[in-house]
């Protein structure tokens, strides 16, 4: 097994902390460059959403590029991300008073601004358009639920999954991480998935946030697709099939952009933009960094 990526937080010169990800790249069904352990089992979080996106594009032909990208988002709770959140209510007969994410410490006391409110806006569509019903579509034992566990499944070509209930009280997975890669590579040729796709690279802005990582990375990369999950892992794909899953070991995600940045230097990729992020104290000086050790 090759050795983790290594990414150090120094302040001055002292090495405050060393967090070690795991790294793995695939193409065609093929593992083409991993860092550490690429059989890791991980939990996707909201990496999931652009699979879980599919039953929405399946179910509505109409829906535009925004209203598909906020399906897919963990977004910032902006003006922007909300607005969209309800374009996607209206066009598919929901409501505000539907979403059960609950809500989100450090937002407006309002489901709609929680960073999941258009995954769950989503959910709700679907629920409408295959005559489930509405009340109860986040637990485990809803045929919603239960057929998105066999949409990730299949997407990720996995026999078996394990499963939690995630931040906003959805059904959440685990599997390797190489499985992960596979699933984003394989994304755009799901039913439904080159519509999320082309809504993701159309509108990263609403798949994240100005600033966050699946935002930034898209917008340097043009063609790419990426999306974050919680506790430290990262997947996105190209438009040629090349697909790339990253894990925090420890779950902290400011390792992720200078691991990017490492990784992608093994694949002939710049995201150079990542290489180095700034560690500022109070004053907004900076006094440290985190990047590649």
């Amino acid at each position: 097994m090759a050795e983790p990526l290594s990414v150090a937080v120094t302040r001055g010169e002292i090495v405050e902390s060393v967090h070690r990800v795991h790294a793995v790249a695939v193409r065609d069904g093929e593992v083409v460059a991993e860092a550490g352990d690429a059989s890791l089992v991980v939990s996707l979080r909201s990496a999931a959403k652009p699979v879980q996106a599919l039953l929405v594009a399946r179910a509505y032909s109409e829906l535009t590029d925004e209203q598909l990208a906020i399906a897919s988002a963990s977004h910032f709770g902006t003006d922007l991300h909300v607005a969209a959140v309800r374009s996607l209510l209206a066009a598919t007969g929901g409501s505000e008073d539907e979403l059960d994410c609950g809500l989100q410490a450090g937002r407006p006391p309002e489901p709609i601004y929680h960073n999941c409110s258009g995954k769950h806006a989503g959910m709700i569509a679907v629920c409408r358009a295959r005559g489930w019903p509405v009340e109860g579509y986040r637990l485990p034992d809803h045929p919603l639920q239960l057929e998105l566990t066999e949409e990730v499944a299949a997407a990720a070509e996995v026999d078996e999954l394990e499963t939690a209930t995630d931040g906003c009280g959805v059904v959440c997975f685990a599997f390797p991480l190489e499985r992960v890669a596979r699933a984003f590579s394989r994304l755009e040729q799901l039913d439904g998935g080159a519509r999320i796709v082309a809504a993701m690279r159309a509108h990263p802005e609403l798949v994240g946030g100005e600033g966050a990582t699946d935002t930034t990375l898209m917008r340097a990369l043009p063609g790419w697709i990426a999306k974050g999950g919680a506790e430290g892992l990262i997947a996105a794909a190209s438009s040629d099939g090349l697909a790339i899953a990253l894990e925090a070991e420890d779950g902290n995600s400011r390792a992720l952009r200078p691991a990017l940045a490492q990784f992608a230097r093994q694949l002939r990729l710049d995201l150079s933009v990542f290489a180095e992020v700034p560690v500022e104290n109070g004053h907004g000086e900076v006094v440290g960094a985190i990047r590649e050790m």
